[in-house]
């Protein structure tokens, strides 16, 4: 008897060990959040929640903010605050700027992979890149040479999509949008081509295995902020976290390989007063504080200008044309603006691909008004960042009068948001570019219930930059091309990352818009 209660004892101990441990995590999730006082913003559970919805994450809190516009999850020690309310997102991000910033807790889950980029940092290290980003993003001569690597981008993917197109072959299109979304930031940015540096369609050269890497990064990156054991598992190299470290050392060693050919072109040219790219001036500033500006800081500075040139316009763009194939009608109004204003329909029978980019002028582009609507409207229901945050600096009482303690965090949901029919009406769901034009002009919203591009001190200082490399990209595609998706039965999913990536990619038919078309390895000819 005395032996089967030994027995007893050491295989119930484990049932114990583990009743304890979820009992000290419950106890101090509960403890000291104030569940049911009106004070503050009402519970609906746990962090633990957006592990068991993660995978449809932004749709899970969608559901949930149609009936609660601001709620709390709970979490180890603390709450966490999410909230579509369009008040509390300009309290946040304008009004009550100054006490909100980034905070401990997120530099802590991005900082392995960010750094000291503009995206992790608050105060005078946020200032200084954004003064120096903000003049180059003002300066004339970097919008005509990013207009001018765009074009010569953009010749060259229609130029793929039309071989894949003759061959009767299903384009993987968001694949193909983040390699030439890369090289024009990485050109722009940087001032580098990546065909120097063997981009190519082979998974295993250097520019694929960086995008695979980057993309992982950031997407195991993203589940630190609902994994209470990330640190112990970072300190243990296991699982998301080992991944993370073997990517980031991929990504560290593309970007420095960056660093170093910026600098011996730059060596081979010390002359030259013109700096078109963002990097050059970076550099000039590290030649004046070479302490501060460090090489590991510069590669923060390129990570964040990478994932913000890369991922952001790849990722619209892909849901763009996404919604397009999706609404047929749209795809033509879209195309007959595009042949319009580009004088393209006016009897010109031997246009080709350079002859139409070279129409295009900001002229060109500001007449665009329903492909700048449709582009908006893409990004108001899949918007660049679909969950974005700031942590309380100190005590403060929110718009709806509910209160958030120093060091909580709160979260507004922008995926969320532009479905909320209180904000957009009952065709909040509803793909309809025609809600942002009067009289065929476009009408734009405030940034703080259009916030697909942030708003307050720190709105996103490339918007421009973004739709005008979009506009310039659909504009080559949509002339030539008619698009339908290759399994109409099959509806896009998201990936659960910091930016909105389609999973599983999009895979697209691409028609050509002539019955007799010609296509050479630099351009379309169509006949007579």
């Amino acid at each position: 008897m005395g032996i089967l209660t030994i027995i007893s004892f050491f295989i119930a101990l484990p049932f114990f060990f583990v009743f304890f441990i979820l009992s000290v995590f419950v106890i101090k999730i509960l403890s000291g959040k104030s569940i049911n006082d009106p004070k503050y913003a009402p519970v609906k559970g746990t962090i633990f929640d957006q592990i068991f919805y993660f995978d449809y994450l932004y749709d899970y809190q969608t559901q949930v903010a149609k009936k609660l516009r601001t709620y709390r999850l709970l979490d180890l020690g603390r709450s966490e605050l999410y909230t579509t309310d369009t008040r509390i997102v300009e309290h946040i991000l304008k009004t009550n700027f100054e006490h909100y910033g980034k905070g401990k807790y997120t530099h802590e889950i991005f900082s392995d992979l960010f750094g000291e980029g503009i995206f992790a940092v608050d105060g005078d290290k946020w200032r200084q890149q954004r003064k120096l980003a903000s003049y180059e993003f003002s300066a004339k001569v970097l919008r005509d040479f990013s207009c001018s690597v765009f074009k010569r981008n953009a010749s060259k993917l229609v130029t793929a999509v039309s071989e894949l197109s003759m061959s009767g072959q299903v384009i993987e299109f968001q694949d193909m949008l983040m390699k030439y979304t890369t090289e024009s930031i990485t050109k722009v940015g940087f001032g580098v081509d990546l065909n120097c540096m063997s981009l190519s369609s082979n998974e295993d050269d250097e520019g694929s295995t960086f995008l695979k890497a980057f993309d992982d990064a950031t997407q195991s990156l993203y589940f630190r902020y609902i994994d209470p054991l990330w640190k112990l598992k970072r300190v243990l190299n296991l699982g998301s976290e080992a991944s993370i470290k073997r990517n980031i050392k991929v990504i560290d060693n593309f970007i420095y390989d960056v660093l170093r050919t910026k600098k011996k072109q730059l060596a081979l040219n010390p002359d030259r007063n013109v700096k078109e790219d963002i990097l050059s001036r970076f550099l000039a500033e590290k030649e004046k504080n070479p302490e501060t500006m460090s090489d590991k800081y510069l590669r923060d500075i390129i990570f964040s200008f990478m994932i913000a040139g890369k991922d952001t316009t790849a990722n619209t763009l892909c849901w763009f044309f996404y919604m397009l194939c999706k609404n047929p009608l749209i795809q033509e109004k879209v195309a007959q603006e595009v042949i319009d204003c580009t004088c393209s329909g006016s009897g010109e029978n031997h246009a080709n691909t350079d002859d139409i980019l070279a129409t295009i002028t900001d002229e060109t582009l500001q007449k665009m008004q329903y492909l700048h609507a449709a582009l908006t409207e893409t990004l108001r229901l899949y918007p660049l960042t679909p969950l974005n945050g700031r942590c309380a600096m100190e005590d403060d009482i929110l718009p709806d009068g509910h209160v958030i303690k120093k060091g909580e965090e709160i979260s507004y949901l922008a995926y969320a948001m532009g479905r909320m029919r209180y904000i957009w009406g009952e065709d909040a769901e509803i793909f309809r570019p025609e809600r942002w034009l009067k009289n065929g002009v476009f009408q734009p919203e405030s940034p703080f219930k259009f916030i697909s591009f942030h708003a307050g001190p720190r709105i996103c200082l490339g918007k421009e930059f973004a739709y005008r490399q979009m506009k310039i990209f659909t504009i080559a595609l949509l002339h030539f091309f008619h698009f339908k998706l290759a399994d109409e039965s099959k509806d896009a999913i998201y990936k659960v990352t910091f930016t909105l990536h389609m999973k599983g990619g999009l895979h697209l038919r691409a028609i050509p818009r002539t019955t007799q078309t010609n296509f050479t390895t630099r351009t379309i000819i169509k006949d007579p």
